[in-house]
């Protein structure tokens, strides 16, 4: 048997006719430049999570960086994030002109670990990105505590995360602006790249638009220098046929999870994802932690089963932020992240019987 990590043509088969109904509207329309599918994205997933408004972007990787250029992070600025996670993260603020401070995470959800965030915070600290790794929401309380004490912006990247909750509220409504990601292995993606920043500040949202489209407005009037990110038309239409969808996918990713937790259960050498209390997982991944990842990885390959390896070299270590200074052991936790997970096929569409091929393939590594 052979086990995709994803299967975007499975996902595809039960919806094609609703995406290309949506998509032949902007066929019709020949508007395919922030025509009305994307103000209408906007406003429902502003409303999915439960924020005002919604600024769609290129990329999430674009929404991070709009985010911070609308808070007005620059040059001088300092912003604190973590090491384990998608260069993106620390990329959006190295290309806004402010420095990467980056704090340890959590053993168990490799998120944050918002203990260590105080005494990364000095009179630089301009916003904090906490990410919401693998489909579940950081422990934003205290991190909210600690920004609103100190007067500090919180970004949440959100782009592995959307409609995860925690204590009720989704991800992208926990901190001042959240960032999401449509690329097509999200939760939610798209037929290519997009993204979407939400907040409830009318304010920072009208900035966002402004910056999306050069900086201009009106048309061919610029008040800023922004950059040219704007959703496509045609990648909002899709997202509106898919976004329906979203919660019960969302709700099948838990369901294989718990078939795999429960699997793994009475093998101790498996570290299962850990959801915390008060928080809806979303599991955009299924990671998975062993002291032996080679000899796993190389077992899946054998069997012919997808897997992926987030993130093998931690962004403190990577050559490019070199002139930060880190080095090896800096961040002890997410280097041991990087060398010890794994993660494994969880796309809602998965049959059982390939479930329980990758179940025992993992299981038969530690008997």
């Amino acid at each position: 048997m052979k086990v995709s990590l994803l299967d975007l043509k499975a996902q595809y088969e039960t919806i094609k006719d609703d995406v290309r109904a949506s998509m032949e509207e902007v066929l019709d329309a020949q508007n395919f430049i922030l025509g009305g599918q994307v103000g209408r994205l906007e406003k429902a997933i502003a409303d999915y999570s439960g924020t005002a408004a919604g600024v769609g972007c290129a990329s999430g990787t674009d929404a991070l960086y709009l985010a911070l250029r609308a808070l007005e992070v620059g040059p001088g600025d300092e912003v604190v994030t973590v090491p384990y996670t998608f260069f993106a993260t620390a990329g959006a603020i190295w290309n806004v002109g402010a420095k990467p401070v980056f704090v340890d995470i959590q053993p168990d959800t490799y998120n944050l670990d918002p203990d260590r965030l105080e005494s990364a915070i000095t009179a630089r600290t301009k916003a904090i990105i906490p990410v919401h790794l693998f489909g579940q929401c950081a422990d934003m309380g205290p991190i909210t505590d600690l920004a609103k004490r100190r007067g500090i912006a919180i970004v949440e990247d959100a782009a592995q995360a959307i409609g995860a909750e925690q204590q009720g509220r989704r991800a992208g409504s926990l901190g001042d602006i959240g960032c999401f990601s449509f690329f097509p292995s999200k939760n939610l993606g798209c037929f290519g790249d997009g993204g979407m920043a939400v907040c409830n500040d009318p304010a920072l949202a009208e900035r966002m638009r402004i910056l999306r489209v050069h900086g201009s407005q009106p048309k061919y009037f610029h008040s800023l220098v922004g950059v040219n990110s704007r959703l496509d038309t045609l990648q909002a239409a899709v997202l509106l046929a898919k976004l329906p969808h979203l919660d019960r996918w969302s709700a099948g990713r838990a369901a294989h999870a718990a078939f795999y937790d429960g699997a793994f259960a009475d093998v101790t050498e498996i570290g299962r994802p850990v959801a915390r209390e008060g928080n809806l997982h979303v599991y955009n991944q299924y990671t998975i932690r062993v002291p032996d990842r080679d000899g796993l990885v190389k077992q899946l390959s054998a069997k012919g089963i997808g897997h992926a390896l987030y993130y093998p070299l931690p962004l403190h270590l990577q050559k490019c932020f070199a002139s930060l200074g880190h080095r090896e052991g800096d961040f002890p936790e997410s280097e041991r992240a990087a060398r010890e997970t794994v993660s494994l096929p969880i796309y809602p569409e998965l049959p059982e019987d390939a479930r329980a091929y990758v179940a025992e393939a993992v299981r038969s590594c530690f008997a």
